[in-house]
């Protein structure tokens, strides 16, 4: 089986050494033979960038599906026009998506069904699967972004534009599935998402979209766990990793992010939902140009917890926030208070390092659940050069331990040494989880 890898650009990644070739085998020493190979101009795909190509698709994944080792080929130099379409498993193992050419999405949102508007490719169903290749998946999204900004005569949004908008790629109830070395493109909503699933390895993958493309996150994760994202560049315009409620043994490393909204866990616990996430490590990661770097947001009235999470080794430039715990989030101007709170426990920030142009640290945690056991570790970050409106860093209700260097000074007394009683508060909340 051929297997691909793009250089990656920038001095960031030449600091950390490539994917080897035995980080990206052929799954499980499946090597396909040529008859294993579905290639979908073989089932009347036209290539052009303007056909309707989703029939020939969907043949050749139900004729691979029956294969074990079947690769599906989007070959080079051709543009697959696909409609919004469900691959569906299960399939025999080792089913691989070859991605060389261009997938495309339908550019014009008046051509989406009400029943599309979810997702655009949806695999549901999956084992042992893996999509690669140096292809790109272009969800054409432009038209979604322009639509969805709000008229400042009118003060209201189009009504042709709906208020749901499409993720590219979806993961549904699939287990131990591989992204590797494509290029995902201009999502008129999330790029790549996987939902309760489990055993997914994210590795030398591009996600890109303008800064200004509203919702566009890079990876959401959700009721989902044992993942792996690595070696990988992310850009768009909102978080490029976000990770929600149900997620456990997620490690995000050798990440470059930016523009964007950094690494996100949250907003968790919505409408008194219960949120849990546990053993998330984040490490090795250039932010530039992004909202926030480092950060855990949780609505007020939630329950259950967050637990165990390591940021360390974070490089930043120009980020607006870097370090942030929010348990007052709210995505509209005024959102109703609340007591109770997700419980935030076992958070350390590590190594973060770098500039800020707006405020260096913000804890803001929860009048009745504090954060407890929040650990600031060698924490330098400096004001952008140029930067105007500086603000204090703002520390509320976090107790922990710090150990310097921590800069700037307004840091020094951020964390309060805890006590048993606000332990056993914060615990009286994880026991939802």
């Amino acid at each position: 089986m051929h297997k691909h890898n793009k250089k990656r650009h920038g001095s960031y990644f030449a600091n950390f050494p490539s994917p080897s070739p035995s980080s990206s085998p052929a799954p499980s020493g499946v090597y396909p033979t040529q008859s294993a190979t579905f290639n979908i101009l073989s089932f009347g795909a036209k290539g052009n960038g303007v056909s309707d190509d989703s029939k020939a698709l969907l043949a050749a994944w139900k004729s691979a599906c029956k294969v074990t080792g079947a690769v599906i080929e989007i070959p080079s130099e051709f543009k697959f026009l696909i409609k919004p379409i469900t691959l569906r498993g299960p399939c025999m193992t080792h089913l691989v998506f070859q991605i060389d050419g261009t997938i495309m999405a339908p550019p014009n949102v008046g051509s989406w069904s009400k029943s599309s508007l979810y997702r655009w490719i949806n695999f549901k169903w999956l084992h042992n699967f893996t999509i690669q290749g140096t292809g790109i998946v272009d969800g054409q999204g432009s038209n979604w972004w322009s639509s969805s900004q709000i008229n400042p005569l009118k003060k209201k949004r189009s009504k042709i534009i709906p208020d749901m908008k499409p993720t590219a790629l979806r993961f549904y109830a699939s287990y131990n599935i591989t992204v590797r070395d494509v290029r995902i493109v201009n999502s008129p909503l999330c790029h790549l998402k996987f939902d309760n699933s489990e055993g997914v390895k994210i590795n030398n993958i591009t996600i890109s979209a303008p800064a200004t493309s509203p919702n566009t996150d890079g990876i959401h994760l959700q009721n989902t766990k044992d993942v792996e994202i690595q070696h990988s560049n992310i850009a768009c315009g909102d978080d490029c990793v976000s990770i929600q409620t149900g997620c456990s043994n997620v490690h995000v490393h050798h990440i470059s992010c930016g523009p964007g909204h950094g690494v996100s866990l949250g907003g968790l616990g919505k409408d008194r939902s219960v949120a849990c996430v546990s053993n998330i490590k984040v490490d090795n990661i250039f932010m530039a140009n992004t909202l926030y770097g480092a950060r855990i947001k949780t609505w007020q009235g939630g329950l259950g917890s967050v637990k165990n999470v390591t940021f360390s080794n974070i490089q930043l430039s120009e980020v607006k926030v870097p370090i942030m715990i929010d348990q007052y989030y709210c995505d509209k101007n005024i959102c109703k208070n609340q007591t109770g709170a997700v419980a935030v426990s076992g958070v350390k920030f590590d190594q973060i390092i770098g500039t800020y142009s707006a405020q260096p640290i913000h804890l803001a945690c929860s009048n009745s659940v504090p954060c407890v056991d929040v650990d600031l570790i060698d924490i330098q970050l400096k004001p952008s050069p140029g930067s105007a409106g500086i603000q204090q860093a703002l520390c509320w209700n976090s107790y922990g331990k710090s150990r310097a260097p921590l800069v700037p000074s307004s840091m020094d007394y951020c964390v309060r040494s805890g006590n048993d009683l606000v332990k056993r508060i914060s615990r009286s909340y994880e026991d939802r989880c």
